[in-house]
């Protein structure tokens, strides 16, 4: 990051989830009848097939509140919040992603909370998982899965992929142990530094650190979002969602 010639260094996109929605069944497409549009809520873009009745981001009525994404009804398809593809850890580092989230259910999707190198109007899962095997679908990513097709289908893993370290497609070298329960909530934190080292934390405890996990120049979107496994509607409850970066003043 440049020195900086401004007062305006440190920029923190938050997004608190207390009544903004873009309701299931409501949402309108541009320039297309089926596929990907979005929407914003706060300074997050909403992605995903919201063409689709089953598809959208509504307000919950619970204690604090949340915000429910909810993706549509076919393996793969789903909904997320994201920024743009704009985030570099050499020159924004360090990189600071936490959310709050809990499900009401845990089978039948796919979580993920992170960075991600990609994310485009139809936005795709940055990776799938089967058994133990993950398959890294983004080139550069880091984050936390949790995925109801895994062995391990409740604990929340730590994928990466994208940096010298090589990215592990073997589910249980980044198997959290933390177990998420449906109705309770979890505070997931990724801190990305400028030299590519990836720190995970899990309700305020440490759980991975790996040098050169992610490209250090690879520009990537914060992304929260979720895809449905199986013809079943997949959702998940969202809190807040909290990106913190620096900006590069580089002329």
């Amino acid at each position: 990051m440049a020195e900086s010639p401004g007062s305006v260094g440190e920029i923190r996109l938050l997004l608190e989830a207390s009544g903004i929605e873009v309701p299931v069944a409501n949402a309108v497409a541009y320039g297309v009848t089926a596929g990907g549009c979005s929407y914003y809520l706060g300074p997050y873009k909403l992605l995903g097939d919201l063409v689709e009745t089953d598809t959208g981001a509504v307000a919950v009525s619970i204690a604090g509140g949340a915000l429910r994404i909810s993706g549509n009804n076919e393996d793969g398809k789903g909904a997320a919040l994201a920024t743009e593809v704009i985030l570099s850890p050499v020159l924004n580092g360090p990189i600071v992603i936490e959310a709050r989230v809990q499900g009401q259910a845990l089978t039948t999707r796919n979580w993920f909370i992170g960075i991600c190198g990609v994310a485009a109007d139809d936005v795709a899962e940055p990776l799938t998982a089967t058994g133990t095997t993950l398959t890294l679908t983004a080139a550069n990513l880091a984050g936390f899965l949790l995925d109801s097709q895994l062995t391990a289908a409740t604990e929340w893993h730590m994928p990466y992929n994208g940096g010298s370290a090589t990215g592990p497609t073997g589910s249980n070298s980044v198997d959290s142990d933390v177990v998420a329960v449906a109705g309770e909530w979890d505070v997931l934190r990724l801190e990305v530094f400028p030299n590519g080292t990836v720190k995970w934390w899990i309700n305020g405890v440490l759980k991975q650190e790996v040098a050169n996990a992610v490209s250090t120049t690879a520009l990537q979107a914060a992304v929260l979002g979720c895809w449905g496994t199986e013809a079943t509607a997949a959702d998940i409850d969202v809190q807040y969602f909290l990106t913190d970066y620096n900006r590069d003043w580089t002329r």
